[in-house]
Parts: structure tokens; sequence; C-alpha cells
């Protein structure tokens, strides 16, 4: 199975602080291990806190307060932007085209489009990501760690944070608060 362009959601029985209640898109899926951003962790860094600290200037005042996310454990200095596909991506450094509607890149020249309001239309930014190595997502799959359904962008993008958990469930038809925490033995 690869997950590759799949939203794994945290069942209601995840004890990882971390991962609690999350929502986090796979960007990769490999035979060595997946990636992924946590779309729905809000960090309390704003982009143009975020901007600030890399010296970019804020052109596109309209944007200031956009919220940075944490995308995961991993790597938390490092900046990772998921975003549409409607710019010439041949434009950024760093680019991972996931499907004909999202990319992930993680270099300063897409911040500085953003911050110029030339980025894309819809963009997500995350401190950090989510890793698996070799078939320890699969494995945490089996555990019933995680549901998956196929990723929407309108949740990623235009879903608010708060929703995203609970909206990413309803695509597989399943109100995930009547999902008990606890685990029964008959």
């Amino acid at each position: 199975m690869n997950l590759t362009n799949n939203f794994i959601i945290a069942m209601p029985s995840m004890a990882d602080p971390i991962f609690e209640k999350s929502v986090t898109f796979i960007c990769q899926h490999t035979e060595q291990g997946a990636m992924g951003l946590t779309i729905n962790h809000p960090t309390d860094i704003t982009l143009a806190q975020l901007l600030s600290q890399l010296e970019i200037p804020l052109v596109d005042k309209s944007i200031a307060r956009t919220p940075i996310y944490l995308g995961g454990p991993v790597e938390t200095g490092h900046g990772f932007i998921l975003h549409s596909n409607d710019t010439d991506l041949t434009s950024w450094d760093q680019t991972l085209k996931i499907n004909d509607h999202i990319s992930l890149s993680s270099s300063k020249d897409i911040l500085i489009a953003i911050a110029n309001g030339d980025g894309p239309s819809n963009y997500l930014i995350t401190l950090g990501y989510a890793g698996w190595i070799k078939n320890q997502i699969e494995h945490e799959m089996q555990e019933n760690s995680w549901l998956n359904v196929l990723a929407d962008e309108q949740i990623i993008f235009k879903t608010p944070y708060e929703k995203r958990w609970e909206q990413a469930a309803l695509k597989l038809g399943v109100d995930i608060n009547l999902i008990s925490a606890e685990i029964g033995h008959a």
C-alpha cells in the first residue's frame, strides 16, 4: 500500500501528544519509509514572525497573521511549504510534485514569492515534518493507530484547522468523535 497523497488520521486512542487528533498529509511513501506534514496543529508563530526571522520583507501585509504549523517532530527548525500547483513549479529551487494539484517546496525563494504576493494561491507552511522508517507506518496502520483516506486539497487549504481532523474522517463516512478510545477484549 502506497500512502503518498493520502491523509493519515490519528485514531482517538492516539496517546502521542504530537499526533493527538492529527491529520498528516503523506508527501512521499517508498520502500525506505514515509514523510508527511501534519496540517492541523498550528504553532504560536505567524508568517510575519517567520519572515522577520528569515529577514524576508513582508510586502503583502494581508497574510501577516497566517499561522505556521508544526509539521512533525523531525527537523523542526526547517520549513516546508505545501502548496497548490497554480504557479510555474520550475520557479522554486526545491520542489516535489506530489500530484497534479499539490507540491512540496522547502526553499527560501518560495517564501520570498509568498511575501511579495507572487506565490501560489494556496499554501500551508510547517516547521518540521513527520517521518517513518521502513515498514514503520505500515506497522502503525496494522495496530489501528491511523485511518487513511485519499487527501483532499479543500481540507488542506480551505477548511479551518480545528475542523480538519473531523472533516478528513468524514471522507471515510466516519464520525471520528463516535469512535471509542477504549480497547475491548472478548
